[in-house]
């Protein structure tokens, strides 16, 4: 496998380069190299060559991400879990993925009834980073769970051609190039598909990651290492720089390169405010759904040349190579240029389908013949519509599309007009909210002390019908996040007592 045997070379390539910072102390290629090869040696001593599936627990160090480079380099796949979720969900994934096997660095192991490789107790042996040469590219690279409908985990498998393609596309980018010299944020959770491009490209390119230990402030350690550590290359969510938004005076970050956001709405106002703080720096605003290994396109936004955005949101632009868009109505089929429907995705980054999941993947999937050939795509529940220039623009979830009296709302328009007349720069989330008749109402939950709104509505109710302004009005300090940085919107109706 191609991107397997490039990393190989880049780490052997790069060996007096540092790889890793991990909370202030800093790592080589070398390194790096000495502790992939000894727990290759013992995956090999330990694990049967049929087992393919291999639990890994998460933790912030340099054997973790060891660990995932030498399960590729036996054609095995990883099988991320957090130790800071709950036991008992991380041993239903397992249960699911009839994982037997898990590499765990944690100090004393948890996982009592699996066969763990101790991955920091493992005795040094010679450095051996040659793939095996039969890697196939539908066997699968890792498998990431996400939250399911049903209360169980979702497994999303990834092949190796599925990463294959996604470094195919990166690379055809003429406008992003990683070097060597390059200092690169890895902010995510190794169990969330963001981390996949904020490892393996600063790897392929021999450039050096920095980490995020776990138990700190995210925003503040982001704002830290930016301003001591200069780094180069940012990846983050887009909700990290509404918190950063009150040190934007004191960031003058010369040294940034490249700043990808993903993940979810990226909101012109602050967009453009924060390429201010990044002078040297080109933004791209990329999309992609775990389903079709992370990315899939992107939008080349520029506070003056390239600002295009649809309420408030910027564009997702264009997709990447070999990727296909297509904007479908409720019977999937493809709706004219400037209407709205739902995006979904062809190519060769789409996952096999829903681990172990027929009834999921009948209503995910479908299939359709272009030009004589059979292409499978990926709905992916996200309301799009494509302009005149190409460009693709968010409108919102289906799921976050409600009816209200009857009409059909765009939560995201709620917050478009909520946010354009609010004189404060804060976050704001429209949200339903089922009163006791079963009935949906809706709500504003605002991230600020509390202020006089009536300008705010009195602005709504000159934009918007009356059955789109919100009812109820919530101000909370700090919205809750998920683990991957977006705002929990569950939690956010425990707030809406409207009963």
């Amino acid at each position: 496998m191609e991107f397997v045997k490039k990393l190989q070379e880049s780490i052997e390539k790069h060996n007096d380069h540092n790889v890793l910072c991990i909370n202030n102390t800093f790592y080589t290629y070398r390194d790096f190299a000495i502790e992939i090869s000894k727990i290759r040696s013992a995956i090999i001593n330990t694990i049967e060559s049929t087992e393919k599936l291999i639990g890994i627990v998460t933790n912030d160090d340099i054997q973790t991400y060891a660990s995932i480079i030498a399960l590729w380099l036996e054609g095995k796949a990883y099988i991320p879990v957090n130790p800071e979720m709950p036991i008992e969900r991380n041993i239903k994934v397992f249960e699911l993925t009839e994982t037997k096997y898990v590499i765990d660095s944690s100090e004393t192991s948890i996982y009592i009834d699996y066969k763990i490789i101790a991955s920091k107790s493992i005795v040094e042996t010679e450095i051996n980073l040659e793939p095996i040469t039969t890697i196939s590219g539908d066997q699968i690279a890792y498998i990431l769970f996400t939250s399911g409908t049903t209360g169980l985990p979702k497994g999303v498998p990834i092949t190796f051609d599925n990463i294959q393609g996604l470094v195919n596309a990166i690379n055809a980018e003429p406008e992003f190039n990683l070097t060597p010299s390059d200092r690169c944020l890895q902010m995510f959770e190794l169990t969330f598909d963001f981390s996949v491009v904020t490892y393996l490209f600063p790897l392929l390119e021999g450039s050096c990651m920095y980490t995020i230990p776990k138990g700190t402030i995210k925003y503040f350690y982001i704002f830290k290492l930016i301003s001591e550590q200069k780094l180069t290359v940012l990846t983050m969510v887009p909700s990290i720089i509404n918190y950063l938004r009150p040190y934007f005076s004191e960031i003058n970050a010369t040294d940034v390169r490249y700043c990808s956001f993903g993940g979810g709405a990226l909101h012109s106002d602050i967009a453009k405010e924060w390429s201010e703080c990044l002078p040297n720096c080109k933004i791209f605003n990329y999309y992609g759904p775990t389903e079709f290994t992370v990315y899939s396109g992107f939008y080349p936004y520029h506070k003056e040349t390239h600002q295009k955005a649809h309420n408030g949101i910027i564009a997702i632009g264009k997709p990447q190579k070999d990727t296909l868009y297509l904007v479908v109505d409720q019977n999937n089929q493809e709706v004219p240029l400037n209407i709205t429907g739902e995006l979904c995705l062809g190519g060769p980054q789409i996952t096999p389908g829903y681990w172990k999941n027929k009834k999921r993947n009948a209503q995910s999937f479908f299939t359709r013949v272009e030009n004589g050939k059979s292409i499978r795509y990926y709905k992916t529940g996200d309301l799009c519509f494509k302009d005149e220039e190409g460009d693709f623009l968010y409108v919102g979830r289906v799921d976050f599309q409600v009816k209200i009296r009857g009409y059909r709302v765009e939560l995201a328009e709620i917050e478009y007009h909520a946010k354009t007349k609010s004189d404060k720069k804060v976050n704001i989330i429209a949200i339903d909210i089922i009163n006791n008749l079963g009935n949906a109402e809706l709500g504003l939950a605002i991230e600020s002390e509390e202020f006089d709104t009536k300008e705010m509505f009195d602005y709504m109710k000159a934009k918007m019908p009356n059955y789109m302004i919100p009812a109820h009005v919530r101000f909370l300090k700090e919205f809750s996040h998920s683990i991957n940085g977006k705002v929990d919107r569950k939690k956010l109706r425990t707030f809406f007592d409207i009963n």
